[in-house]
């Protein structure tokens, strides 16, 4: 069983290079993962989802495509 990581939003600013603002309006546009409920004052994201967001940028795209 592979265990899931949760990133809190510190984490996903460090990884999108995205403000914490800007996270939140582009969750709110449905351009960004949805957060998960941790608890009444927590929330996260699903790592997985957001390296996947990441991947989906174009100038990740364009990286790839070089390094083929």
């Amino acid at each position: 069983m592979q265990l899931k990581s949760i990133l809190k939003q510190p984490e996903v600013s460090r990884v999108t290079g995205l403000s914490r603002s800007s996270i939140y309006r582009l969750e709110a546009s449905g351009q960004f993962p949805s957060r998960v409920k941790l608890s009444e004052c927590a929330s996260g994201w699903h790592s997985e989802e957001v390296q996947a967001w990441v991947a989906s940028r174009p100038r990740a795209l364009a990286r790839k495509a070089v390094a083929q």
